[in-house]
């Protein structure tokens, strides 16, 4: 895959203003707070959507802002929860995050999780009582730059098809994994079980975008790439090979909401409302692995190595390039710390929308 298309990929548009990735996230910590964030919990929003716009993944970052601000104000989130973190045996711990933002929530845990590795190689940490949390990977990666492998997973409301049912039951329900490399940014793979995600589809609806094939239903279950006719989503590998997709996600959902007590998929409150007072308890899952209980050090490294090297050298389709999980986020973030992160026209308009109606200073542009 090369750079420019994959950039393609998540960036649509024709030349949107840029802001640097500094000012985004004091932009959104202030648009928190002015909300009635706790400044610790705001911090940790910001700081994941930002990072998630920097890796192009724009469905998962900066967009989600007036979202965020709206359930503050409307009570869905508790604005200052308390954290806390129980550990029920040498490995394992939960943590309940008190209603507020997920993000917050998953730091705290990953942070359990970590420690808790430490001691006994490997941990698993489960959130109850929590929200939306953006994107799965930037939780993961906290634990592969110490050092750790992690897998990481969360439930969300129903979007997205069973193979071959004509209702949506499951939620996107991502699944992330990172893992050290010696010398190079971490493996990454960071993904929803469905085909694209459904904040994915409101991007292109925005930009005026027709939605790819074989991606989403209208009303009567019939293919359309229309994003405003979208009804749901296909599980990864579509009509056809649905299935697959379909079962990570029923092990997503398994992880998410059978082991942590909360509710599964289609008994979880709708993100988009049109309740935004209620929480919505969802779900997460952490597992920490300490690579150097099962291999040494120098036997990783050069095995991680050899396998990506393996990788990245495997022929390519024509003007296409072998890329390992990571290499296309990580040439994304290299760009736009230097250019700054693109934001569409529309979400220019709500953002400054959001700053006059709080009272903060708008976002800075290049």
């Amino acid at each position: 895959m090369s750079l420019e298309a994959a950039k393609g990929e998540q960036s649509v548009g024709t030349r949107p203003q840029r802001a640097p990735s500094d000012r985004i996230e004091e932009f959104a910590t202030a648009a928190l707070v002015a909300a009635g964030t706790d400044p610790e919990a705001a911090r940790s929003v910001a700081a994941a959507l930002t990072e998630t716009s920097l890796r192009g993944v724009d469905s998962h970052g900066i967009r989600l802002l007036v979202h965020y601000a709206k359930v503050v104000q409307t009570g869905r989130i508790n604005p200052k929860p308390r954290l806390t973190f129980v550990r029920t045996e040498r490995g394992t711990g939960i943590v309940d995050a008190d209603n507020g933002f997920g993000h917050h929530a998953s730091f705290f845990a990953i942070d359990h999780a970590v420690a808790l590795a430490q001691e006994s190689g490997i941990a698993a940490v489960s959130v109850i009582n929590s929200s939306h949390f953006g994107s799965a990977g930037c939780y993961v990666l906290q634990a592969a730059e110490q050092g750790y492998l992690a897998l990481g997973v969360c439930n969300s409301d129903s979007f997205v098809l069973p193979h071959d049912g004509v209702k949506p039951f499951h939620g996107t329900n991502p699944l992330a994994f990172a893992a050290p490399v010696s010398g190079a940014r971490p493996f990454l793979m960071d993904m929803a079980t469905s085909v694209i995600p459904w904040n994915r589809v409101q991007d292109l609806m925005n930009e005026g975008f027709p939605l790819p094939a074989d991606v989403a239903v209208d009303s009567d279950g019939a293919p359309t790439h229309v994003p405003a006719r979208s009804a749901a989503l296909l599980p990864l590998g579509g009509i056809n090979y649905g299935y697959k997709g379909a079962a990570l996600a029923s092990m997503v959902e398994v992880l998410s909401a059978v082991m942590t007590g909360m509710p599964h998929c289609s008994r979880l409150l709708g993100m988009a409302g049109p309740d935004f007072v209620t929480p919505r308890r969802l779900g997460h899952f952490f597992i920490v692995i300490d690579p150097g209980r099962f291999v040494s050090p120098e036997v990783y490294s050069l095995a991680m190595g050899a396998y990506l090297g393996d990788l990245r050298t495997q022929p390519g389709r024509k003007n296409m390039k072998v890329m390992a999980p990571g290499d296309r986020e990580w040439a994304v973030e290299e760009d736009r710390q230097l250019h700054g992160i693109p934001v569409a026209d529309q979400l220019k308009l709500d953002l400054d929308e959001l700053a006059d109606s709080l009272g903060t200073g708008r976002l800075e542009y290049l």
